[in-house]
């Protein structure tokens, strides 16, 4: 599934390269413009979007940490990117979730469970470079 958006401006290198990252690390940028603390997180990819979630929920501080200016840093897999951080449809929560389940899926059930379930579904973000 590609997003209906304008095309992606990651590169095929930077997508493929995130999408073998096992983690990405993502730090929010604050109201006063320095960066927050970065936090490891799961990604995904799904067509030439890059998705990220919180495994806890909306009541996670790097989540909120993404509410004040929705925008960040990521890195992952050798790529360092500013990131603006874009609240994801709910029409996209199945094409990610399954993304999630197949990239992770050889963690414990109970963890993809987590990153699958309804309150994480509800954070789902997409990031696109800036």
């Amino acid at each position: 599934m590609t997003s209906t958006s304008a095309p992606s401006a990651w590169t095929s290198q930077e997508l493929d390269s995130i999408e073998r990252a096992e983690e990405l690390e993502i730090a929010s940028l604050r109201r006063g413009g320095e960066l927050g603390s970065r936090r490891t997180i799961w990604v995904v990819r799904v067509g030439d979007d890059i998705y990220v979630r919180s495994v806890n929920g909306p009541g996670s501080d790097w989540y909120r940490g993404t509410r004040a200016r929705q925008e960040g840093r990521i890195q992952a897999g050798g790529v360092a990117k500013d990131v603006t951080i874009i609240d994801a449809g709910d029409e996209v929560n199945d094409v990610v979730d399954t993304a999630y389940r197949t990239k992770y899926g050889h963690y414990a059930a109970y963890i993809v469970k987590a990153i699958t379930s309804p309150e994480a579904s509800s954070t789902t973000m997409r990031l696109e470079p800036r």
